[in-house]
């Protein structure tokens, strides 16, 4: 029988990322220095140390949008083609340390602009700084999602913005914010002009509401993907003996493989899962949903890609096999070429995990 991974071997293990949030990710000392670059004074402090357990401690209070508040001071820094340039390229970096070798990272661009970038100068700052972490880690390969806020009215300009950056790095729209009271159906739009061009969206839905916000972004908005969609369990009964009946809904999203960006960490800060142990990962999984496992945000959850597998190994005794499977949903389900996505997982990821199996 074999041991369970150690958390080092699972840092060496290659693995895939679907919803990462940048304004979500960046350092501790590089918010303290961007503030003081760019004359930024809202922090809670400037000791990267006491920054850091602050956002987490902002974050954890099991309500989603209490949990957005922490964001007001990582968007506050991030208003520079610099600072912008800065972050994606740290981002990057980050994440191929730990391991992952294909991510899509999601940010909002109508967020940027409030010391004059227009949009696409937003996006130009932010693909530099990813090309910038590819060259000194080419192990990686970034792509991005262009995310519109769902309490906003910009989401048909954000997604004309996703359309013309599409052959630049930028693989795909989304919508995210406060769920509840914002259904996706009010930028329905913004869908319809993402479709018409034969591109790529997800939606985050299923994480702060329940059902009615997955069957919309399912059903009316075209949603390839769910962003969480971790309430998709509402739709699930489980029996005293442990069986599992599915309704109708979550029957069409196991039988459509519709992936799902599940981020148990966040999830349970946001107050969508009670404990990792409780969170539905561990069913989906074993009823085969399309499951992916993500980050959402590193800085306020105080994660990473490396922790939140070392996580559900514990909570549900995983091993290789499980996070191999994981590993592969993510490619299989990312915005990325099938030839290149296919060469990531038949070159790199197979290899090196039938190599950590026998270590």
């Amino acid at each position: 029988m074999q041991s369970a991974p150690s958390f080092e071997q699972i840092r060496s293990a290659p693995k895939a990322l679907l919803h990462d949030h940048l304004d979500g990710g960046l350092r501790p000392s590089t918010i303290v220095e961007l503030a003081a670059e760019t004359g930024y004074g809202g922090l809670p402090t400037t000791d990267p140390g006491e920054l850091a357990t602050w956002m987490r401690r902002g974050a954890d209070r099991k309500d989603l949008v209490l949990y957005l508040e922490t964001f007001a001071h990582t968007v506050g820094v991030m208003q520079t083609a610099e600072a912008l340039r800065r972050v994606a390229r740290e981002c990057a970096e980050d994440l191929a340390d730990d391991g992952v070798v294909y991510a899509e990272v999601r940010f909002a661009p109508e967020l940027h602009m409030h010391a004059g970038l227009a949009l696409d100068d937003v996006v130009a700052a932010v693909q530099d700084g990813f090309a910038e972490g590819m060259t000194a880690r080419p192990a990686i390969t970034v792509r991005t999602l262009l995310t519109a806020m769902r309490t906003a009215a910009h989401s048909l300009e954000i997604a004309e913005l996703a359309v013309r950056w599409r052959d630049r790095g930028v693989v795909g729209f989304d919508i995210a914010g406060a769920e509840a009271g914002h259904p996706p159906t009010r930028h329905l739009a913004a869908f319809e002009q993402v479709r018409r061009e034969n591109f790529h969206l997800t939606i985050h839905a299923g994480e702060a509401f329940g059902l009615p916000s997955i069957w919309e972004a399912l059903q009316l908005c075209g949603a390839e993907r769910l962003g969480h969609g971790v309430r998709i369990m509402d739709d699930i009964t489980v029996d005293p003996d442990g069986r599992a009946t599915l309704g109708r809904l979550a029957s069409l999203v196991r039988d459509r493989r519709i992936p799902l960006e599940l981020c148990p960490t966040s999830n349970v800060h946001s107050g969508a899962a009670a404990s990792i142990a409780q969170h539905p990962i561990g069913l989906l999984a074993e009823l085969r949903f399309r499951v992916t496992l993500n980050t959402d945000n590193r800085l306020m959850s105080d994660t990473s890609p490396s922790q939140e597998m070392a996580q559900v190994v514990e909570a549900f005794g995983w091993g290789w096999d499980r996070l191999e499977w994981l590993t592969a949903n993510a490619l299989k389900s990312s915005f990325l070429g099938f030839d290149e996505r296919g060469a990531l997982l038949e070159d790199v990821v197979k290899p090196a995990y039938r190599a950590l199996r026998s270590t």
